[in-house]
């Protein structure tokens, strides 16, 4: 019987996952990226674009967001705007010059997760997405 930390196993899990998409996409010639910003484009890449919810999804300050977001639009990899429903909001997307990277990426991620469903089973991948995708309620306290 494991009697592992599952905080550990699941950072130990993300590192895995962060250092194959960093290798494939050096093997590709995509632009080298640090953690966070491959994180948030992670994010972005999933369908979110509000900088606040970014944010909040990787429980980080809207400061430290907006200091990734600006490296990020300095590269000219992402792009923002006002969002037109509220005007505080900033919404972000990937630019027309970050085509390759964002298809790269995508790409690299599936193939990652093909090669973890290859080695631990497909059943068991999908029972980890399925487990991570509950809405688990607030931490206790």
């Amino acid at each position: 019987m494991n009697h592992s930390l599952l905080m550990v196993n699941i950072l130990q899990a993300f590192y895995w996952f962060d250092e194959a998409l960093q290798a494939a996409m050096k093997a590709q010639g995509v632009t080298s990226l640090n953690r966070t910003q491959s994180l948030v484009l992670s994010v972005i890449a999933n369908g979110e674009h509000r900088a606040s919810r970014i944010a909040r999804q990787l429980g980080i300050s809207r400061q430290a967001i907006n200091q990734v977001l600006n490296s990020l639009n300095a590269l000219g990899i992402i792009v923002s705007r006002p969002d037109p429903k509220d005007s505080r909001a900033l919404l972000v997307e990937f630019s027309e010059e970050a085509a390759v990277l964002r298809e790269v990426g995508i790409k690299a991620l599936q193939r990652i997760e093909n090669e973890l469903a290859g080695r631990i089973g497909a059943d068991k991948v999908d029972g980890l997405r399925e487990a991570l995708a509950v809405e688990w309620g607030p931490p206790p306290t």
